[in-house]
């Protein structure tokens, strides 16, 4: 839950203009996020020296990304295709519940956002009277709202669930996995979607894939999709989400934490650490932030031509995929690309060692 803060009680801080500047994020900053995200992020900012992604989808970031999307992503007169809606089409023989011999199945959409990506794919579920219920998972409220605006529109005779959460640092909720609806437990499976190529968005993506191997039972699917390819060979072209929506992050995290838009600048890159493609606060001058949240404050002191990661992506070799997934405990059922071979769709179940 979030918490308010009336950080306004607090006496303000003095800033001669000779010295270095001390900023404090604004109330809705605080407002925003739980007492355990702050901590997170404050420890990611200061250790790791990156904002994590996920975090930019709560308050107005949930805006910014439908509105990315809806201008962006979703099929138009001019753009007729969408990777996660043909990848969906494309291997819905995998996915309608034939494979496990069972009469119904749970969607469980982890990363849900606006839950476009699923329309079509739910509604064939629907046609041959397969689908049990929609859970509905993302980190945003604000998400979660237009997701179920959506989604009660598009299906309003289909239960729908919704819940908060973070994928990276929680296992799915036991009681949200129920398969025991119309039919037995044995009857009913557990399709875990992971769209919207969010694996690669991740700081810790074993991490993230042990928690969907943890909530999963011998007969569910984790279903994700991720670009593919060598991260090192990216030409310097900004597009999709490195473009628009790592722009108007970093006007966000400007505006929230109190950065003037002279002393810094975004950097695009591949980060040979990270092996990923990132977004980057670059500072011109010292920093230090000062965080002041529920009886606790830090400060963290930013150096100039230091960066500060905000928006990250990493693209799938092969073995290195392969590799990820035995890791968490997982192995690939069926995989498939697009037209272009530019993006995967992983089909995974339990790794046969583990699944007994």
């Amino acid at each position: 839950m979030a918490h308010n803060l009336n950080i306004n009680s607090q006496p303000s801080l003095y800033i001669p203009a000779s010295i270095n500047p001390i900023v404090e994020p604004n109330p809705e900053f605080y407002s925003i996020f739980s007492k355990e995200e702050i901590v997170n992020l404050i420890n990611a900012l200061e250790i790791e020296r990156e904002i994590p992604l996920k975090y930019s989808y709560k308050g107005r970031g949930g805006k910014i990304w439908n509105d990315f999307y809806l201008k962006y992503i979703i099929p138009n007169w001019y753009r007729k295709s969408n990777v996660e809606i043909d990848l969906l089409k494309i291997n819905f023989d995998y996915l309608n519940g034939n494979h496990q011999e069972c009469k119904q199945v749970n969607i469980i959409d982890v990363g849900a956002g606006n839950s476009y990506p699923i329309k079509y794919f739910i509604n064939r579920l629907y046609k041959i009277g397969r689908i049990s219920k929609y859970v509905a998972l993302d980190i945003s409220e604000e998400l979660l709202q237009v997701s179920r605006k959506n989604f009660t529109k598009w299906f309003p005779k289909i239960d729908y669930i919704s819940d908060s959460l973070d994928i990276e640092n929680s296992e799915i909720p036991k009681n949200l996995l129920s398969n025991h609806d119309t039919y037995g437990a044995d009857e009913t499976t557990n399709i875990f979607l992971h769209l919207g190529v969010t694996i690669g968005n991740h700081r810790n993506r074993v991490k993230a894939l042990k928690n969907f191997r943890n909530s999963m039972g011998k007969n569910d699917f984790l279903v994700f999709t991720n670009e593919i390819g060598a991260n090192s060979q990216w030409n310097g072209l900004v597009r999709g989400g490195c473009d628009y929506h790592a722009q108007k992050i970093y006007k966000w995290i400007q505006q929230k934490i109190g950065i003037k838009s002279e002393d810094c600048e975004l950097i695009r890159k591949y980060d040979s650490q990270r092996d990923s493609v990132v977004a980057n606060i670059k500072f011109l001058r010292d920093y230090t932030i000062h965080f002041n949240h529920d009886n606790f404050q830090k400060n963290v002191e930013i150096l100039k031509d230091e960066e500060v990661t905000i928006w990250r992506h990493h693209k799938y070799e092969m073995p290195e995929l392969l590799k990820e997934l035995k890791e968490a405990g997982l192995e690939i059922f069926h995989h498939s690309t697009n037209k272009d071979n530019s993006h995967i769709m992983v089909i995974c179940k339990i790794s046969k060692i583990l699944n007994y």
